[in-house]
């Protein structure tokens, strides 16, 4: 049974959110208003697009530290501020259920949150009273590697905590429009749209699997993640759930459509 709730959404460009920025105005919005249509989590778990791993590694800082890895932004997007406590607790319960699995880790107190994890927070929860920890990606991004962490992480949702795959369903930066112009694109519109079908569609759970494993074989899946680390935060979410998603989130980021998927 899951209490938890799970959410994969597209975080933006560094920390232009908060600095108003036009091109995230209706992404600002969203992250604004999410909390409203959730029960208040007492954990939040943070898979980031920004951190990558030979193997899952998990923050178990009591405090951790804000990791700036943006560049070229106004000095006070180096200083923001967001004292969260950390979860020690969960951190090591991930570790066990990951082992459970087979599938080992490590543990850090040193790295701190990256941008994918404390602009939205400070977007969704500003006032940081709700412990927040943070796993990292697998450096080898393989999809199938992605959904077998999220299976072993799916213990976790029978809680009242929120899971946050943070990437960006869109990810391809010589494409956007930093002049905040949205554009019509084709070749994303149809990513997205099987992405919302994948997601979402009349398929049994190991179909939707399947096509998230090939998500190469997506039209136009190349152009729209040369890389795939911005996508894989959903894999885990997906493979935590691996329920029928509800899209939450459809519109403009820096000029081209992404969407954000909620799993109840």
């Amino acid at each position: 049974m899951q209490n938890g709730t799970i959410i994969y959404f597209s975080h933006g460009g560094g920390p232009m959110p908060l600095l108003e920025d036009p091109g995230h105005k209706k992404m600002i919005s969203f992250m604004q208003d999410l909390p409203k249509s959730l029960k208040k989590p007492d954990e939040i778990l943070v898979i980031s697009a920004h951190w990558e791993e030979g193997r899952p590694t998990i923050v178990n800082s009591k405090n951790p530290s804000l990791l700036f890895d943006y560049y070229g932004f106004p000095k006070k997007t180096y200083n923001l501020n967001y004292a969260v406590s950390g979860n020690p607790h969960l951190a090591e319960e991930i570790q066990n259920l990951l082992l459970e699995k087979n599938i080992s880790s490590e543990m850090t107190q040193e790295r701190g949150l990256d941008h994918g994890v404390f602009i939205p927070l400070l977007l969704m929860y500003p006032h940081a009273d709700i412990p927040v920890t943070e796993i990292s990606l697998i450096k080898d991004l393989n999809p199938k590697s992605h959904i077998n962490m999220g299976k072993a992480l799916r213990k976790l949702s029978e809680r009242n905590i929120l899971i946050i795959g943070s990437g960006f369903s869109f990810h391809n930066m010589s494409a956007f429009s930093f002049d905040s112009e949205n554009e019509v694109d084709i070749r994303n519109n149809e990513f997205q749209d099987w992405l919302i079908d994948t997601c979402c569609g009349e398929y049994n759970s190991g179909e939707k699997e399947d096509q998230l494993i090939n998500w190469e074989k997506a039209p136009h899946a190349r152009y729209c993640h040369p890389r795939e680390e911005h996508l894989l935060p959903l894999h885990v979410c997906f493979g935590i759930s691996e329920e029928k998603a509800e899209v939450v989130f459809d519109d403009y980021i820096l000029g081209k459509r992404a969407v954000a998927f909620k799993w109840h």
